[in-house]
């Protein structure tokens, strides 16, 4: 069954595959940890969590601890939404991943 986030993923889906990057996304289902982001990918050496949202959908309590605790390790977190500006965050955090050596 689609969720309201599948366009939101799909579009990252192609994201990553058109950056070269490794990614999976962790199934939601009961099985792992809580608050888990929808994907985990490796992009030249940088890890990158992106937790995929739709309409007015906001992250709970257990996924901002993920957020931050990605951050603090040193890797990007990002929100994204269906929303130029939220894509562009994106494509602006493979981009430079992308760049570093």
């Amino acid at each position: 069954m689609a969720t309201p986030e599948s366009k939101t993923k799909a579009k990252v889906r192609k994201m990553l595959d058109a950056a070269g990057a490794y990614y999976f996304m962790p199934p939601a289902n009961g099985y792992g940890r809580a608050g888990i982001l929808d994907f985990a990918a490796c992009i030249n050496g940088h890890f990158l969590a992106v937790e995929c949202k739709a309409g007015k959908g906001t992250t709970t309590a257990l996924q901002d601890r993920e957020l931050l605790r990605i951050s603090a390790a040193g890797g990007t977190a990002l929100v994204v939404w269906d929303t130029e500006g939220s894509y562009l965050r994106l494509t602006e955090a493979i981009t430079k991943a992308l760049n570093e050596t």
